[in-house]
């Protein structure tokens, strides 16, 4: 019975796959995306096989299971972009929004988006969760002291990137126009 079960999920997936990941395409914003998609509804298939219908069901079961997954994968785009609001919030109040600043927030939220996905991570994990280099090093499985190199890192491409956008820091960590900086 155990050798019959990955038999029939590989007949399954043969069966399926081009028609899942060309549904999952068509519903997500990138390829990388629709791959998620698709990985997770046949990890899912697989931990449900006793539960796939036979034959020609199949198919349309892994819709189901798609539809779901790809539904629980809005819902985490979503509460990542609510994240990512309000990590340019807590950016903007470190930095400040005085009137008298010239600085567009847009300007920095925008630079912050360019940034790597580690190098976002590790300016999130300090600035948003308020984590010491001890914690971000507990959480993400690292040395101090590389967190240490990463962080400086990071912190260094934000800052040459917010410099090229025509922001920089003075000598109080606030960010003015780099025009009234000379």
């Amino acid at each position: 019975m155990d050798d019959e079960r990955p038999a029939r999920f590989e007949s399954v997936y043969r069966e399926a796959y081009g028609q899942i990941t060309a549904y999952a395409a068509r519903r997500c914003d990138s390829p990388q995306d629709a791959a998620d998609v698709v990985a997770e509804t046949f990890v899912v298939a697989w931990r449900r096989i006793d539960e796939l219908p036979p034959g020609e069901e199949a198919t349309p079961w892994l819709y189901g299971v798609a539809r779901k997954v790809l539904a629980n994968h809005r819902r985490g785009e979503v509460r990542r972009q609510a994240r990512s609001v309000e990590l340019d919030a807590e950016m903007a109040d470190l930095y400040g929004d005085s009137p008298d600043s010239g600085i567009e927030l847009s300007v920095i939220a925008q630079v912050f988006r360019t940034l790597s996905d580690d190098d976002r991570e590790l300016l999130s994990l300090v600035a948003w969760e308020g984590l010491d280099r001890e914690e971000i090093a507990a959480a993400l499985d690292l040395s101090r002291n590389a967190v240490r190199i990463r962080l400086y890192r990071a912190r260094r491409r934000f800052s040459h990137a917010l410099t090229e956008a025509g922001v920089q820091l003075t000598s109080e960590s606030r960010l003015v126009p780099a025009e009234r900086s000379l």
